[in-house]
């Protein structure tokens, strides 16, 4: 069940691309990051309320907060490089190199978590890698 919503986060990341792409043309690219921001604030809220999950913040620990907020302070410069990439290169070049992160991703998540990478997960790291490295040469 988990790999439906991998696929549907890839569609839908692939969507904010194009879209993005087409909502920072001739504006600041913070202000269009702020602006999506609040509009995810909104969506994300709106759904816990909904389903009733907000009560569940009094079992947030200290760690968990401060990761989250970490966490929180790493997707805000993400999305603030993303967006400023993506006014200024072509959306087709911007979202492979973005997704460079996978590749990054399995290389912090095996120092600091200690996962193991399996020799799939390690070809398919050293493409992501490779492919990222054709798209930036001239």
């Amino acid at each position: 069940m988990w790999w439906i919503y991998a696929l549907l986060s890839a569609l839908f990341a692939s969507l904010t691309a194009i879209f993005a792409k087409i909502g920072v043309s001739n504006i600041n690219s913070n202000l269009a990051t702020a602006v999506r921001t609040v509009v995810v604030l909104v969506m994300i809220w709106g759904i816990v309320i909904a389903r009733g999950e907000a009560k569940e913040i009094t079992s947030l620990t200290k760690t968990n907060i401060i990761f989250l907020t970490i966490s929180g302070i790493a997707t805000g410069l993400s999305w603030i490089f993303y967006f400023k990439a993506l006014q200024m290169g072509d959306v087709s070049k911007v979202a492979p190199i973005d997704k460079l992160s996978i590749a990054l991703t399995i290389i912090l998540a095996a120092i600091f978590l200690r996962e193991t990478i399996d020799t799939k997960t390690a070809i398919g790291a050293g493409l992501i890698i490779a492919g990222t490295i054709v798209l930036l040469l001239k």
